[in-house]
Order: C-alpha cells, then structure tokens, then sequence
C-alpha cells in the first residue's frame, strides 16, 4: 500500500487513498474565489491552515473566521459541518484550507472552533518535546472525525517513543487509521517518519517534504524533524471508538523515564497571532 502522498491544492474529488473512514484535501482559494460543496455522508472539519474566509451553510453562517497568514502563524479557526450540509466556502483573503473528512451516519449540530477554544498541550521532553493543539477531541459532539495539529520544533522527534492504534482493546488502545499532512517552515526542508509492525511486515522509511500526507492504516509512526526545520503536520483519525488511545512500542516505553525537561522553544505558536 502506498503510504506518501501529495494531494493536489486545486480541490477536486474527496480523496481517500484507499482507508476506509477518512478523506482529505487541501485547498488553496484566491480572495473572493469561492468553493461550494455538499458533505453527503460525510462529517467534515475545516481546518484554516491560513487566511480568512466565511461559511455560509444549510445549517449556519459563519463570516470571516481565520486570522493566521500561515499554520506557523498563530493558532487555528476550524469549521465542524456534518452530514448532509450544503455549504459555500468565499476567500476574503488568499486562504488555504485543508478539508478533513469522516464516514458518517449521525448528525450532529455545526460548531465553530476558534483559538480560545483551542487545548494547547506540551508533551514529552528533551528532544522529543512537541506542540499539539486539540482541535476535534474525543468529547467534541462528533460521531467518530479526530483533529489535532503537531509542532515539532527543529531536530525534535515527534510522535515518539514510537506508538500505535491499531487494535481495539479499550481503555488501553484502540482501532484507529489516521492520516498526517505535513507543511515546513522552509520549502526546503523535510521530516522523516517511519510506518512499521513489530514483525517488520510493514516496515517503510518515509522522507515528507512540504504539503505531503502520510497514511497510517497501522502500525508504529514515529517522526523526527530535520535540523534546521520547524515541521508541522495535521492529523485527522477515525475508527473503532472516539479515543486517542494507544500503546508504546516496548522496546522503546523506556525512554520516557529519561525525560526531565522540556524544549523551551515551545509552544511554538500561541494566541498570538504573528504576521
């Protein structure tokens, strides 16, 4: 199964990549320039990865939400819309949004997510410390689509030690396939991530460039960021339950004992948003 991806920026179809809840594009849209669409069977969370635009919806109407230039500009405005919703997307600035789609069934009520709303949490330490702003979590009135986004300072490992969600023995884990889309702070640069399954079936060494996805269908999917680059990468997930649990690979649980401090290059953006 390919796991490395490029989506196209233009929009186009709802692109699922072979998983079997969730879609996924990006789309960039020029001021003024409209998008239009309708979720059908789909639950849908609208990420404002950059810029400013408004909503207007069979189910609401949301004028100029956005206020980050980029995602390394502040943090995010995101749009929940669930099935069945007509809706029209009108950049009031160049935007880029990337649309994170769920399989669905149950219909729950729109909601905007703004920056006040956002739980910013600083996990791990040393030179695994990271940023991850939860966007969509498990109490959010969803049926099933996770969102966070990751900051992964320069030269930090992320994701790590490395984990995995691909069996559903709750509390301890649970099913879940996900997909990680990358941007970095310089073109140039790029993460590398590692997909693999203890007995090394699947076993792939991935180098992520600017605006990549990864797909996760299983395994452990560690990622470190090349020195010199700040790496930032939104995750959706869906699948068994509406939880994040998941469990260490074994070998290396170990070195979560080993941390004492944490990376005091984050958080890597706040409320403030920086132009």
């Amino acid at each position: 199964m390919q796991l490395l991806f490029r989506p196209e920026q233009s929009g186009g179809n709802i692109e699922t990549y072979g998983l079997e809840h969730l879609g996924f594009r990006v789309r960039k849209l020029a001021r003024g320039e409209a998008h239009k669409e309708d979720t059908a069977g789909w639950e849908l969370g609208i990420v404002i990865l950059g810029g400013k635009c408004t909503v207007e919806a069979s189910n609401g109407r949301w004028p100029g939400i956005g206020e980050r230039t980029n995602v390394f500009g502040g943090l995010p405005y995101a749009l929940y819309l669930p099935i069945s919703s007509q809706f029209t997307v009108t950049a009031e600035t160049d935007c880029e949004l990337a649309f994170c789609y769920c399989r669905a069934e149950q219909k729950h009520p729109p909601r905007l997510v703004t920056p006040s709303g956002i739980e910013v949490e600083i996990r791990g330490g040393g030179n695994a410390t990271r940023q991850i702003n939860h966007i969509l979590k498990p109490d959010f009135p969803a049926q099933s689509l996770l969102i966070v986004e990751v900051y992964t300072p320069s030269g930090n490992w992320s994701s790590y030690p490395p984990h995995k969600h691909d069996v559903h023995n709750p509390p301890a884990e649970v099913d879940l396939e996900e997909i990680y889309y990358y941007q970095i702070d310089r073109p140039e640069g790029y993460a590398i991530q590692r997909v693999y399954s203890k007995d090394r079936k699947l076993n792939e060494t991935l180098t992520v460039r600017d605006r990549e996805l990864v797909l996760i269908p299983s395994g452990y999917h560690p990622v470190v960021a090349a020195h010199g680059y700040n790496v930032y990468y939104l995750n959706s997930l869906a699948g068994s339950a509406r939880s994040m649990a998941a469990t260490d690979d074994p070998d290396y649980a170990w070195v979560r004992q080993t941390w004492r401090d944490k990376d005091p290059r984050l958080p890597m953006v706040t409320s403030t948003v920086r132009h």
